[in-house]
Parts: C-alpha cells; sequence; structure tokens
C-alpha cells in the first residue's frame, strides 16, 4: 500500500486522553508519533532534551527544523500531538499541507475540565496500575470553564475552517473510541498502514471513571453556571466498557419453531434453553447452535416470521452467579486464570478450593463484596482483567446483539413463565412448556449474604442497566 502521507498530527488537548492514543499509535511498527514535540515548554515530553537530533533550543529558534525532521524519519510515518497553546508558527504549515494526515481527537470539555483540575490537584497525570490511583474531589470554576471551553471552540473552529478551505477532511476520534481496537485500527488504515492490532495496549489506566457528580464537590453548582442547560450531559453514566459484538455463536433456534435466542451470560441460560428444547420435543443438543453469520442468515430466511428474544436478570442476581460459577468454582468452565490473577494480583480473599470447609457465608460474603470492589475498576477500564460477557453490562451486550438480530422481546426473568409462553403463541405455539425452575446458586444462595450494602454496591457498578431496564431492588 503506497504511504498517502509524510507525517501526521493529532489534535488534542489535555486530559483528552491523547496519552492513550499515543500509547496505541506506537505499538504499530510503522508508526511513531514523538509527543508533544511543539510544547512551548519542553520537546516532546518533559524528561527530553532533543527528538531526531533537533534541541529544544533549535526548536525554538526554528521549528521548521523539528517539522522537517519529522517528516523525514525513515522506516515508519512519524507525527506528534499538538494542542491549540503549541507553538503556533507551525499550524498553518500542518493544515495546508495534504500530505499531512490530520487526527482529531475530542472529549466532553467538562470531563476533559474536571480531569484537568483533579490532576493538578493530585499531580498524577498518568496512570498505569489502578492501586496508586489518587483521588481529589475539585472545585468546579464557571469562569474557568468558561475560558477552556472558549479556547477549546476557538481551536475546533480553526481546524475545521483551515481543513474546508483546504478541501481536506481529517480522521475524527472520540475519547469513548479509543478503547475500539477495530477504532485504532481503522485509523491506522487512513493513515496508509496494513498492520492491524490484534488488542490495544492497555497499560495506561483510566485515571478517574466515576461520573461528575462524584468528582466535583459544588456538583449542584455546575447546572447554574451552564444557565440550567445540561448540554454537556453531565448526569449521565460513564460507560468505558468496550464495545462487545454481536455474540453469534451463542445464540440459540429452536429445532422447528422459528424462535431465535440470544443469551446474556449468566443468566438463566440453561432454564431457557431447555424450554426451547421442550417446546419442540428434542434434548438441548438438537437446537440450532454455534451458528456463524452467514448460518444466522439463512435460518432467518427459511423461518419466514421468526421472532428473537432475550432474558435479562436483576444485576445483584447475575453479578453473583457470575461470581460462583466463574470465579469461585473451579471446574470446567470456570475461569481459572483470572481466579488466579484476583488471588495474587487484587487479593480477593478466595478460597484455594470451593470445598474448603473453613469457606462459610460470613467468607463468601466478604469474597463476593472483594468481587464487587474488583469490578468497579474492571467496568471502568482500569483493571489487566478483560471485561467478560459473564458481568459486562447487559445494555452492552444488548447494543451488541443489534448488529446481527435485535430481539423482538427483552424478558425479564421474573416474568419468563408469561411472557416466554405469549412469545410461543405469536408463532402458532399455544402448548408452550413451563419453564424449569431456576436453582440456587452454590456454594451459598443469593439471599444468605444480601442486603441493603451490596444492593448500594451493584447499583453504583451497574448504573446503566438500572437505568436502561427500570431495575428495582433484588428484593
Amino acid at each position: 500500500m503506497q504511504n498517502p502521507f509524510d507525517y501526521f498530527v493529532v489534535f488534542a488537548e489535555m486530559r483528552t486522553g491523547s496519552n492513550f492514543l499515543e500509547t496505541n499509535l506506537n505499538a504499530f511498527d510503522s508508526i511513531t508519533c514523538h509527543g508533544e514535540a511543539f510544547n512551548p515548554h519542553f520537546i516532546g515530553y518533559p524528561n527530553k532534551s532533543e527528538i531526531l537530533g533537533v534541541s529544544l533550543e533549535e526548536r525554538t529558534e526554528n521549528p521548521f527544523d523539528l517539522l522537517n525532521a519529522v517528516k523525514s524519519e525513515e522506516g515508519v510515518l512519524a507525527g506528534f500531538r499538538y494542542f491549540h497553546d503549541h507553538d503556533p508558527r507551525i499550524l498553518q504549515t500542518c493544515l495546508d499541507d495534504p500530505l499531512c494526515a490530520k487526527i482529531i481527537l475530542t472529549r466532553n470539555p467538562v470531563d476533559s475540565y474536571v480531569s484537568w483540575k483533579i490532576a493538578q490537584s493530585t499531580g498524577q497525570w498518568k496512570l498505569t496500575d489502578v492501586r496508586r490511583r489518587r483521588e481529589s474531589k475539585v472545585r468546579f470554576d464557571p469562569l474557568e470553564f468558561q475560558n477552556h471551553v472558549q479556547a477549546l471552540q476557538d481551536f475546533q473552529v480553526t481546524l475545521m475552517r483551515s481543513l474546508q478551505i483546504a478541501g481536506q477532511t481529517a480522521f475524527y476520534i472520540a475519547y469513548e473510541d479509543l478503547q475500539d481496537v477495530a477504532v485504532i485500527n481503522g485509523l491506522a488504515r487512513h493513515l496508509g498502514q496494513e498492520e492491524q492490532l490484534e488488542a490495544l495496549d492497555t497499560s495506561l489506566k483510566r485515571q478517574n471513571p466515576s461520573p461528575v457528580s462524584a468528582k466535583v464537590s459544588n456538583f449542584d453548582d455546575i447546572p447554574a453556571a451552564l444557565s440550567a442547560l445540561d448540554q454537556f450531559n453531565l448526569t449521565r453514566t460513564p460507560n468505558f466498557e468496550p464495545r462487545r459484538g454481536a455474540a453469534v455463536p451463542t445464540y440459540a433456534a429452536a429445532a422447528e419453531t422459528p424462535l431465535l435466542y440470544l443469551p446474556v451470560r449468566s443468566g438463566p441460560e440453561a432454564q431457557v434453553m431447555q424450554w426451547l428444547a421442550d417446546l419442540d420435543g428434542v434434548q438441548v443438543d438438537g437446537l440450532h447452535r454455534k451458528l456463524n453469520q452467514k448460518a444466522l442468515r439463512q435460518w432467518k430466511r427459511a423461518h419466514k416470521g421468526h421472532r428473537s428474544f432475550t432474558v435479562i436478570r436483576h444485576p445483584v442476581a447475575r453479578v453473583h452467579s457470575a461470581f460462583c460459577s466463574q470465579i469461585l468454582a473451579t471446574g470446567s468452565g470456570s475461569f481459572t486464570q483470572i481466579r488466579k490473577v484476583l488471588r495474587k494480583v487484587y487479593k480477593l480473599p478466595l478460597p484455594a478450593e470451593v470445598t474448603d470447609p473453613n469457606y462459610d457465608v460470613a467468607s463468601h460474603r466478604a469474597a463476593f463484596i472483594a468481587f464487587l470492589e474488583f469490578l468497579m475498576a474492571n467496568l471502568a477500564g482500569q483493571t489487566s482483567v478483560r471485561v467478560d460477557a459473564h458481568w459486562a453490562t447487559q445494555a452492552s451486550i444488548l447494543k451488541g446483539f443489534g448488529e446481527m438480530a435485535l430481539p423482538d422481546m427483552i424478558v425479564r426473568e421474573d416474568e419468563m413463565g408469561t411472557y416466554l409462553a405469549a412469545l410461543a403463541a405469536q408463532v402458532g405455539r399455544y402448548d408452550a412448556p413451563d419453564i424449569v425452575a431456576v436453582p440456587d446458586d452454590t456454594p451459598y444462595p443469593l439471599q444468605a449474604i444480601y442486603d441493603d450494602s451490596i444492593e448500594k454496591m451493584v447499583k453504583e457498578i451497574y448504573q446503566r442497566d438500572y437505568l436502561m431496564f427500570g431495575f428495582d431492588r433484588w428484593a
């Protein structure tokens, strides 16, 4: 592939995720990003004295010496990050040059402002280990924020107008897209690179994943400061989960009846599978499973009037089920490697074996609460452990389903008996079997440890699910 560009510039601002983007650009063998090459206070990074043989003093005297060095670097496509207050002498040259690839990274200004204030307060500008995260509540300054937004908007208008006049376009990427390896690979292709990443470099962690309300001491003053217009969506629930795919191989179609089940992991999968099999008088292995996208399309074409459905579970019950079956258990199908990491690195008080006679109800409660504390960081992208489908938010899983099969019906677990029968009736089956009862989790049922504090923790972790699906307390 012929390289369409001589170099690239990432137009960003402080606290927009530019360090994370640079780390992943540098993960490509054919791409090199030289940091904040034109920061007026340092060259590239605070601890560097030169880039490509050009010193800070030389760059200050003539910034085009460094720009030319970046353009001519051999063996890689080189570039740098540029903020609105960096050396203005090179800006228009880069914008006017069609051989300069423009990447524009953006983030909600309220988030970037609050993150900047926290970093100023704590002195922590990067995070590689969540255990070393420093927390601080900051005060929202309306006038300072107004100046912050004005500077960002003025710079964005400058970029947009220059590109319009030059007849060029940029690769826009939002802060929320940085966790999507497909987007990062798409950026590499835009830069003319054939290499693709299998996974992102997650050595840098999000420093402040909680909502704005938890990070600002005078949060109630913010809406008033913005003339009571929540134009920046301050009250949203942050979502740092990786985007999930359609997970087609997990789907199950009835043997004959035109019903398609889209399972949410750690839900009542076994009971729904059995109901689907009983509907046509077959064994569970008689269902159409392990479909690929082509087979799914063929099934849909062959079953006119088909209906698809999923069953969601209360977040407290679901996360407890995931903990018992995937983390606490050590048998087939459990996550033994993740279990080892949780015990060794994150110090979860898990027994060596679930059959340990000393593992009583109190121990189970302590281990489950420790798992919930881990999930708070895990779902915020702050751990080295993957966000598995067994404990990912149900909202994100259903969103992934939408790529291939939007469910006609979303059934809540406690309403399966009524709504699955109604669903079967929609395709002409008025003789639907009863649903098999869902057994208690082992080694201890949820009701043995559940209380207000567990409900509160789970609600904080799974805010999106509570909001999206209207869940109330588990009990």
